[in-house]
């Protein structure tokens, strides 16, 4: 199974793709969107979708897990991050692929065992899980990875449990 993890941003937003068989899991594909903070919203948005359209279309996954809104004290961080998961949310929906949302402290549960990890111990366990050793990655490209595994590990199990 092919998933692909989004850590919304309008910055910048982060992705991985992974693919699973049973217990084995590997990287295919990682990085981020970024966007210009001298572009008006409204192309920005515009940009984001596209590099996620067309992520979509390369990758060709076939569960999509994204990152939901938890908590913010920024409310200007919090509604445009609530602008690019929308933007996220469309690209996905124009493909018709099952998606996924989960919080922060349910894809550190998934991915380290514990729901208030540290970003230290979720970015070693994603090294650890995927086999990327040493591998320098921005923050926002490994929460997608994560992302990505907690997808992969919920549908593994319900799958497991049919």
């Amino acid at each position: 199974m092919i998933v692909l993890g989004i850590d919304p941003g309008i910055e910048t937003c982060g992705y991985g793709v992974i693919r699973g068989t049973g217990n084995q899991v590997a990287a295919l594909s990682y990085g981020v969107v970024t966007t210009s903070r001298d572009q008006p919203t409204g192309e920005r948005l515009r940009l984001l979708h596209t590099a996620l359209s067309d992520l979509i279309a390369q990758s060709q996954p076939e569960r999509v897990a994204i990152e939901r809104l938890y908590f913010s004290r920024n409310v200007g961080s919090a509604i445009a991050v609530g602008q690019a998961r929308g933007v996220a949310l469309l690209a996905v929906a124009q493909y018709g692929i099952p998606v996924s949302e989960y919080t922060p402290p349910e894809v550190k549960q998934a991915v380290s065992g514990y729901g208030s990890a540290t970003k230290a111990q979720v970015l070693h366990m994603v090294r650890t899980i995927l086999n990327l050793g040493g591998t320098r990655m921005r923050d926002d490209a490994a929460d997608a990875l994560a992302i990505a595994l907690c997808g992969y590990f919920r549908a593994d199990w319900e799958a497991r449990a049919l």
